[in-house]
């Protein structure tokens, strides 16, 4: 039992979402630290990891989501450069970061319910 539940693609997906969360956050707190740096390029992390991995989950193969790992990239869709080259806005950087905040809330409480089944289920318990 705890085998499959902890080898799903589904937990296993939330993991590999879960650390795309955590990298993004770390994107995100470099971005604002750079705010003002001159000629600094906004980075993300790459979009297309949220194709791989509805791709990878859809398949079910644990093989695919196990190669897929999250990366930090230049992002390609950040606004017109200011006039010292940096492509950081504030507000939008503060948005993604409460954005990303309550992505990452979601995630850990997915995950705590699974372990609190696995608890619920060794205690002898019912949900």
């Amino acid at each position: 039992m705890v085998n499959g539940l902890f080898s799903s693609s589904n937990y296993q997906g939330l993991k590999k979402m879960l650390d795309a969360t955590v990298m993004r956050h770390e994107a995100i707190a470099s971005n604002l630290a750079n705010l003002e740096t001159p000629n600094y390029k906004r980075i993300d992390v790459d979009s297309s990891f949220n194709t791989e991995l509805s791709r990878a989950i859809s398949s079910g193969s644990n093989r695919d989501l196990a190669h897929l790992e999250p990366r930090i990239v230049l992002d390609k869709n950040a606004p017109a450069p200011n006039r010292d080259g940096n492509t950081v806005q504030l507000d939008s950087e503060l948005l993604n970061l409460q954005q990303n905040g309550v992505a990452h809330t979601m995630q850990t409480q997915f995950i705590s319910s699974t372990i609190m089944k696995l608890k619920s289920a060794i205690q002898g318990r019912n949900l």
